[in-house]
């Protein structure tokens, strides 16, 4: 059974910093393209970034510059570097694991910036 589970999120302020983690678990972490993905409220989900099994990365032009995506295969775990935190990043943090027609999705964890 494929698991990906989100944590990290939380309250931070403008200008602060967090760092989300995806475990995956029940698949062959190394060759998925693997991704985090937002929704805030009444608004679609949208991409945040990616990482390629080739380290190959993707970043949303909203975030880039702020925000950096990394792997560590030996831990089946992505994570999300968030800094300069803005109140537009406030959203749902979804992490995604894609390979060919396999596609599957975390729980998501609640990202606030607010002061």
């Amino acid at each position: 059974q494929v698991q990906l589970v989100e944590s990290g999120g939380g309250l931070v302020q403008p200008g602060g910093s967090l760092r989300l983690s995806c475990a995956a678990s029940g698949i062959v972490f190394s060759l998925y393209t693997m991704g985090w993905y937002r929704q805030a409220p009444g608004k679609q989900r949208e991409l945040v970034a990616t990482l390629t099994s080739g380290r190959t990365t993707n970043y949303a032009d909203t975030v880039k510059g702020r925000f950096t995506i990394s792997r560590d295969n030996a831990k089946n775990t992505v994570y999300l570097q968030m800094n300069s935190l803005k109140p537009e990043d406030t959203a749902v943090y979804y992490c995604n694991a894609y390979l060919v027609s396999n596609d599957y999705w975390g729980q998501g964890t609640q990202v606030t910036v607010s002061s």
